[in-house]
């Protein structure tokens, strides 16, 4: 009945147990949308019931009419058309009503759902960032739970509707016969089975192309995005991506194709039974009245009752196939809600031992899912006032030491200690304002040339006196000054009058960010200036060892000009501290600083 589909973890629940269980999410999104907006919540589910009662009142206004009208009444008659004249205004403002409501509620719950996201994501660890799984269960909430919930709500509050509607139309049907109230109920039933079938099978087909769907929207960013569009040009790379974009779209279009037109035609074919019941309930109701059991007016009436109360019954039938669809799709949302967040912190903002440093004592960390490894057993310390930098090839596990340093990564062995206190227990916010950090792939906010430099510190985000001491301690100054609109100046190409800077610039802007932060005693420079020359970069670390005189610095760079103006070098070799010391006494050893400094000093000879 349903094209066959794999299974992939995500997909939907099997068995009745989990079937039901699903419905689980309903009080939740209940709730989140009472949450949104209480009032419009109250008068929707007012207007609900209101649209609920008025169908059958009119209905029965309907069969007064033909009475009267065969009985000659003419003042009945028209007393019995006005009212049923203002019931059918009466359900025609109810439902207009629910329309207004509903599209209000939808406006403020997209952006409820939205704001959940996002605060759980201020929650989660940068490990949980790095993980494929999690993206795909972003993406699926993000493109339908913002909806899901006032869908169930409207499927709810319209089950509800229908139901009172139910009650309505079989307190009049059942007069004629109860069979015609079960032949009502049982006709309904093999096209909400169907229903109920395809929407667990789309279900599974959405969650399992919720990979594609991101290497769809990363495409478009490769081809509309003014950081890449240069190199996309150059290489001639725009019609192969473009045509890898189609690929993705026609295969997630073929298996849309192979569930819709299976939907069709079993819905087609189901659909006829309750065609088959009504006329056949018709000619039952035709022919009683031919022989005189039942009046005109019962007739009109019983046949209104039927067809309307067969709509509500499948209508009923089909809310709950759509709220168990639905159900399915907030298991995303709540699955990304419900993911444990990060590690909380300790609460303390002072260790026992101040002026004790930075302690490595026996750190290992090993990344989720990975074999080997980034970093093992190393022990170190950074004593207040000294300049450490690190070495190693790529992936010698220097930038994640920093990671963890900074607690976005918690060490799988060993313990780091700021002033004799474990990381863990520091509180983050303080453990922060000690630290300033500038990793290589820093980010150029399109901003302006301040916040840029202000988003060092949150604290002091918009203090222009700040900003101007960070830019000048940064060697940025002297460019920003000479800008149109100096630290008010838009930086990127996304909004109007923006100003792009080239990638030296950039990383100045980078490095005065890590002076934002006047309280901070361990700064961190991750490769702060590769895109400024050999020449520039010695007078900024020149510079850079003079204006933190007072303070701990961790500095990764390649160029070993640079490296051997620190107190202390750590080599790194596969995640393991091979060597350490000053540069004279590494160069005395005669180990692999040595025979890295030499080759690189030979290459400027």
């Amino acid at each position: 009945m349903s094209p066959p589909i794999p299974e992939r973890p995500g997909a939907a629940p099997k068995g009745w147990r989990t079937t039901l269980g699903v419905f689980a999410y309903g009080g939740r999104a209940l709730r989140l949308v009472w949450g949104t907006s209480r009032a419009l919540t109250g008068l929707l589910a007012g207007l609900t019931l209101i649209a609920g009662v008025l169908p059958a009142a009119a209905a029965y206004a309907g069969k007064l009419i033909v009475d009267a009208v065969v009985a000659g009444d003419e003042p009945a008659a028209l007393q019995w058309i006005a009212l049923e004249a203002a019931l059918v205004v009466a359900m025609a403002a109810a439902r207009r009503g629910l329309t207004v409501c509903e599209e209000l509620l939808r406006a403020q719950l997209g952006h409820s759902v939205n704001v959940l996201i996002l605060e759980k994501a201020l929650t989660l660890s940068l490990t949980d960032f790095e993980d494929s799984e999690l993206y795909d269960t972003l993406t699926r909430a993000r493109r339908e739970a913002s909806r899901r919930p006032l869908s169930l709500v409207k499927r709810t509050f319209g089950l509800i509707q229908n139901a009172v509607s139910i009650v309505g139309y079989s307190g009049l049907l059942i007069a004629f016969s109860p069979w015609a109230v079960l032949i009502l109920a049982v006709a309904s039933v093999p096209a909400f089975l169907a229903e109920a079938r395809f929407a667990e099978s789309a279900f599974r087909l959405f969650s399992w192309r919720a990979p594609e769907a991101r290497q769809q929207v990363y495409l478009e960013v490769l081809l509309a995005r003014e950081d890449n569009v240069k190199e996309v040009q150059l290489f001639g790379l725009g019609p192969r991506l473009l045509a890898r974009y189609r690929a993705i779209f026609t295969k997630l279009y073929a298996d849309d194709r192979a569930l819709t037109l299976r939907r069709g035609l079993w819905g087609f074919l189901l659909g006829l039974l309750g065609t088959a019941a009504f006329y056949g309930t018709y000619a039952w109701i035709a022919l009683a009245t031919v022989a005189r059991r039942i009046g005109l007016g019962d007739m009109t009436m019983y046949l209104l009752v039927f067809r309307q109360g067969q709509g509500a019954f499948s209508a009923i039938l089909q809310a709950i196939g759509g709220m168990y669809e639905d159900n399915l799709y907030l298991t995303d949302l709540y699955a990304f809600l419900d993911r444990p967040s990060r590690v909380p912190d300790g609460g303390q903002s002072a260790g026992p031992s101040p002026g004790d440093g930075v302690r490595f004592e026996g750190v290992g960390f090993t990344y989720p899912g990975a074999k080997a490894p980034a970093v093992v057993d190393l022990t170190l310390h950074l004593k207040p006032g000294q300049k450490l930098a690190l070495v190693g090839e790529n992936g010698s596990g220097k930038t994640t030491l920093i990671k963890l340093l900074t607690r976005l990564y918690v060490p799988s062995t060993g313990r780091i200690l700021l002033d004799g206190l474990d990381l863990a227990e520091w509180d983050e916010a303080a453990l922060r304002r000690r630290v300033g950090v500038i990793f290589q792939d820093f980010v150029r906010y399109q901003f302006t040339v301040g916040e840029n430099i202000g988003v060092g510190d949150d604290g002091r985000f918009e203090d222009q006196a700040r900003w101007r001491d960070a830019a000048e301690k940064g060697l940025a100054e002297p460019f920003i000054d000479a800008l149109p609109k100096g630290y008010g100046t838009q930086l990127g190409r996304w909004f109007k009058d923006g100003r792009e800077l080239s990638g030296g610039q950039w990383q100045k802007i980078a490095l005065s960010r890590a002076f934002m932060r006047g309280d901070a005693d361990i700064l961190v420079l991750d490769e702060p200036t590769s895109a400024i020359d050999a020449e520039a970069e010695a007078q900024i670390f020149a510079h850079f060892r003079e204006a933190t005189r007072d303070q701990m610095a961790i500095l990764i760079s390649h160029r070993f000009s640079t490296v051997r103006m620190a107190d202390v070098i750590a080599v790194l070799d596969g995640g393991r501290l091979i060597e350490y010391g000053s540069h004279d006494a590494l160069m005395t050893l005669g180990g692999t600083y040595a025979r890295l400094f030499t080759l690189q000093a030979a290459g400027y000879q």
